[in-house]
């Protein structure tokens, strides 16, 4: 109880800096995680290494990512290749199923992609179709973090589900395809959600200034403003293919090559690279720190940081042992399915990252999959997706996800609580009571 207080106490340090007093995230966030080490007392030693690890983990993995696509999206959004895409994909779907839209794009990227990396990828597409079609940004975005979620946490290729699946010795054929329809039903709930609430959040994008004064001749065509965008995905979902634990494609070198540049941070660096194509008359100038590139880097830092600062939190929770206060609190449940579902969900909350919840969840289920019931073919299937249904929610002030979303929208952190925070929560409630009723008509 001590423990779930301190938790509680620095969490709502954070947020009422943030709300209330104005701090910014990077701040609250970087202070309140050292704030809850020394209350929980952890040594100096252990509370430097949360900082190294948490900022320099998340830096490794998505900083570059950030900005890599807030670089691809500044030559989308400058050149008018975001606006050309915005005005065709309203005029196939129409206005009323842009969210549908959205929502449909970022679970499809979120499979093979991770969901922040899609967030960063379709950002400038939702920002440009909000300010075409005068829907609130705030759904726009959410729109599409909770496709994406609902099909990172439960569809393989991602590394939670498969690592899961391969923790539980479930079938990952079968994983794939439950997995896929129950995240694809959890949409349905979302998509009201979208619809009924997050709409009427108020918030507006923030163009870059001369967006909409350029001419329609001058900006590139439809195709061309793809290009940037799908080669980076079709490379690594190609790559992940190749990646898959049974080589459908083989190891040949040519293999290993479409490995490498299907790696995210070089398929997104190809992308980027492929956006300098866009402007009508190239100017080398737009690459220098006062062009093109100097501003997006000036856009991408302070996410960057604050996504770091929340990697940072994560990873104090983690070094403190909340893993083990969940498991103890936890493990002598005889719930079935829904146990295996509540410790990722604990997880998740607690500590933010998507990943270590699934993989720490199922280390912790294996060796009870017996006792409670979970142990036939089917049911290691269901209790993956189970699992994969508690690291969906809740995605708040400690995950790198939650802060991906608010910076890049510009939401304020009540507004990304009440939209995508409640998204995530809503999303696992319902994926674990689709699986619970598979598991009694299939199971």
């Amino acid at each position: 109880m001590l423990t779930l207080l301190i938790i509680g106490i620095a969490l709502a340090l954070i947020l009422i800096a943030i709300i209330k007093f104005d701090i910014h995230p990077f701040l609250a966030l970087f202070v309140g995680a050292i704030i809850y080490g020394l209350m929980m007392g952890m040594s100096p030693d252990l509370i430097i290494k949360s900082i190294s690890d948490g900022f320099g983990g998340v830096l490794g993995s998505v900083g570059l990512l950030i900005l890599l696509g807030v670089i691809l999206g500044t030559f989308l959004e400058k050149t008018g290749g975001a606006m050309v895409i915005a005005e065709k994909v309203l005029k196939w779907v129409g206005e009323k199923s842009v969210n549908l839209s959205l929502m449909l794009s970022g679970w499809i990227l979120s499979i093979p992609v991770f969901g922040d990396s899609t967030i960063i990828m379709l950002n400038p597409i939702a920002k440009s179709l909000s300010s075409k079609s005068g829907i609130s940004y705030a759904a726009t975005i959410v729109a599409v973090s909770l496709g994406a979620m609902a099909s990172h946490s439960l569809v393989p290729p991602t590394p939670g589900p498969i690592a899961t699946a391969g923790i539980l010795g479930a079938d990952l054929g079968q994983v794939i395809f439950y997995g896929g329809l129950v995240s694809l039903l959890t949409l349905i709930p979302l998509y009201i959600f979208v619809q009924k609430w997050v709409t009427k959040i108020p918030l507006k994008p923030v163009l870059v200034a001369n967006e909409k004064k350029i001419k329609k001749e001058d900006r590139p065509k439809f195709i061309s403003s793809l290009v940037p965008i799908l080669v980076p995905l079709t490379l690594i979902i190609i790559a992940s293919i190749a990646n898959y634990p049974t080589k459908p494609m083989g190891e040949s070198g040519l293999i290993k090559a479409i490995q490498f540049l299907g790696t995210p941070v070089i398929a997104l660096l190809i992308g980027a690279i492929l956006s300098f194509t866009l402007p009508k008359k190239f100017d080398r100038k737009l690459l220098s720190a006062s062009g093109w590139i100097g501003e997006a880097i000036l856009l991408a830092a302070p996410v960057i940081l604050i996504t770091g600062a929340g990697a940072v939190f994560g990873k104090m929770l983690q070094n403190s042992g909340v893993g083990d206060l969940v498991t103890s609190t936890m493990s002598d449940a005889n719930w079935g399915i829904f146990l295996p579902f509540l410790i990722a969900f604990g997880l998740k909350t607690a500590q933010g990252s998507t990943t270590v919840a699934m993989i720490t969840t199922a280390s912790i289920i294996a060796p009870i999959l017996g006792p409670l019931g979970l142990d036939s073919e089917t049911m290691k299937v269901f209790t993956t997706i189970a699992i994969g249904a508690g690291a969906l929610g809740i995605s708040h002030a400690n995950d790198s996800g939650f802060w991906v979303v608010t910076q890049l929208s510009g939401m304020s952190t009540k507004q990304g609580n009440l939209s995508h925070s409640l998204g995530t929560m809503i999303a696992g409630v319902t994926a674990i009571t689709l699986v619970y009723i598979l598991s009694l008509v299939v199971g």
